[in-house]
């Protein structure tokens, strides 16, 4: 009970802002660390002070760099390693290099330079994804390539982790690289532990798990992994967030990932917002008078550097001049992730206070710059580029039309026909089914199936259903089948839905509540076999298709008058 008033000051202060930014559309990670600001001791008001919400707020890093994991399992990574090695990894190498070389120039020393150059090096993904979104450019060449640089810079800036916590040992040149060696050493150790126990028992354990059907003991065995890997790093000396990528990425094998995904999400955004709070917290307004020029000059060194660096290097695959720059300026924004960085290097003394203030100050404030950059790009391009040619232009600006997939809910009988029907015609599809054992079934049949609940918002969303060309609701549970209608009617309406109802009453239930069709399974049968009769008494092709329709456009009416009376 201690501390149960300040709980509920910061839930609600927290609710009020994150409310107030989303109807602005400011991204939320801002509005936690503005609760931060005003809750910290730095300001005038009511004071937030619990040892245990740092402690806590730690696992909000772990939880994002264990999605980020799931998003680039061994597989994946191995297939995009061009794309990685080349733009997502020179663009952080070189930018920490660059960065690095000129505050080691005005006076830093080696290890602080090196944090300023790997935090500077970081963008945000969330509102470089965001704007792009809200802008409608996610489509676009210069969207794509600067979201997926920006996602493989959270998966190239992992070694940091193992790095930066060494770097604060105050040790001679020597002893430090033996250090980073016996670091790095115990990283390959953790990889190989989490990798053959994910190997052999994660993909076990879940399918035990999913056979008792409860979303509550799922969630609970995705915490107990995520938590296990990140204690066996941490009990190796290294952050609890490589522990927790490992984790992911080992899942993000399975065909589990979408529902771990989904079931993880939650805890990862409370806790990751959290983590903002107490980086707000470390902010002290107060200090920025005498450091307020090095923070500006730090703000314009991540923008300026990094819309350079990236404009240069992607200038050398082929890009036009226009997509070159508006793909920098996509990325001139500092990143959350670099906010963590910060915060490693302040607990491991590789940062003083009045330096992690400048570095806290100069992100915040790129933030705010390169938000606005990404507003404005095309324009902000077309300064640049002072004679663009008008059809490359047009060719640039024409977002390409990417491969849309059918998604499947559920993956029993009528699923698996439609998918057998959807394979043989060559159409791209995706199906999800709660039960692991047809799940098993339909990769052994070389579909792509993964276990997840259509029902559930957070699959939905997480697999961005609003880009499907179609989507079939093939599952027997009307109440389950509803759900889903009402989250593809909210999030999704221009998806086309065409759903499996059991009877007429729920198929008047779904159609109601926006698919574009529901077709009762009992009805629908018997129209097959009444056709299939009148096709065996010579009746023309046409003439059945025609009644058939007939029927259904007329509710089914027709076939109803002694539905009653009949099993």
């Amino acid at each position: 009970m201690e501390y149960l008033v300040q709980i509920i000051l910061l839930l609600a202060a927290a609710i009020t802002v994150v409310v107030i930014f989303q109807r602005l559309h400011i991204p939320t990670s801002l509005g936690y660390l503005l609760v931060g600001v005003i809750l910290g001791p730095h300001t005038i008001g009511p004071v937030v002070s619990m040892p245990e919400l740092e402690t806590l707020a730690e696992f909000g890093v772990v939880f994002l760099l264990f999605t980020i994991g799931l998003n680039f399992s061994l597989p994946k990574l191995h297939a995009l390693r061009h794309q990685v090695l080349g733009l997502g990894t020179g663009q952080v190498a070189f930018t920490t290099m660059v960065v690095g070389a000129v505050m080691w120039f005005a006076g830093l020393p080696v290890a602080a330079a090196f944090v300023f150059g790997a935090v500077f090096a970081q963008s945000s993904t969330t509102i470089i994804s965001s704007l792009l979104n809200e802008q409608g450019e996610e489509n676009t060449q210069h969207g794509r390539l600067g979201l997926a640089m920006s996602v493989f810079q959270d998966v190239t800036a992992v070694p940091f982790l193992v790095v930066i916590p060494v770097l604060g040992m105050s040790v001679s040149a020597g002893v430090l690289a033996g250090s980073l060696g016996l670091a790095l050493a115990k990283a390959v150790l953790a990889f190989a532990l989490v990798f053959f126990a994910g190997r052999w028992l994660l993909r076990p354990l879940f399918h035990l798990v999913t056979k008792r059907r409860s979303l509550e003991m799922f969630t609970l065995a995705v915490l107990l992994v995520a938590l296990l890997a990140a204690w066996v790093t941490n009990s190796l000396g290294l952050s609890l967030a490589f522990g927790g990528f490992l984790a992911g990425m080992m899942l993000g094998e399975t065909e589990f990932r979408h529902q771990v995904e989904s079931s993880v999400s939650p805890f990862r955004d409370v806790l990751l917002g959290l983590f903002f709070i107490g980086i707000g917290m470390r902010f002290n307004p107060a200090a920025i008078p005498p450091i307020w020029h090095w923070a500006v000059l730090g703000a314009l060194l991540i923008v300026a550097s990094k819309t350079l660096i990236v404009a240069g290097m992607v200038g050398k695959v082929g890009v036009d001049a226009r997509m070159r720059w508006r793909t920098g300026l996509m990325l001139s924004v500092g990143g959350e992730f670099g906010l963590a960085l910060i915060a490693i290097a302040l607990d491991s003394n590789v940062l003083d206070m009045q330096l992690g203030q400048i570095a806290i100050s100069s992100v915040l404030l790129s933030m705010i710059i390169g938000a606005l950059l990404i507003r404005f790009n095309g324009a902000i391009a077309s300064l640049l580029v002072k004679t663009p040619d008008p059809k490359d232009h047009d060719a640039a600006e024409a977002p390409d039309v990417t491969e849309q997939q059918v998604v499947i809910g559920g993956y029993g009988r009528v699923g698996h026909t439609i998918a057998v029907l959807l394979h043989a015609s060559g159409v791209p599809f995706v199906a999800f089914d709660t039960d692991p054992k047809r799940v098993s079934q339909g990769r052994a049949d070389g579909h792509e199936v993964w276990l997840g609940d259509i029902a559930d918002p957070g699959l939905l969303s997480g697999i961005h259903v609003h880009r499907a060309a179609l989507v079939v609701i093939a599952i027997d549970r009307a109440d389950a089948a509803l759900d889903a209608m009402s989250y593809l009617k909210r999030t999704a309406p221009q998806v086309p839905v065409i759903v499996r109802a059991q009877d007429l009453e729920t198929s008047t239930r779904l159609l109601a509540a926006g698919a574009t069709h529901a077709y009762p399974d009992t009805i629908e049968s018997s129209l097959r076999l009444g056709a299939i009769a009148l096709k065996i008494l010579n009746v023309t092709t046409d003439e059945i298709d025609a009644m058939v329709q007939d029927v259904r456009d007329r509710g089914y009416q027709p076939v109803m008058h002694n539905s009653s009376n009949e099993p």
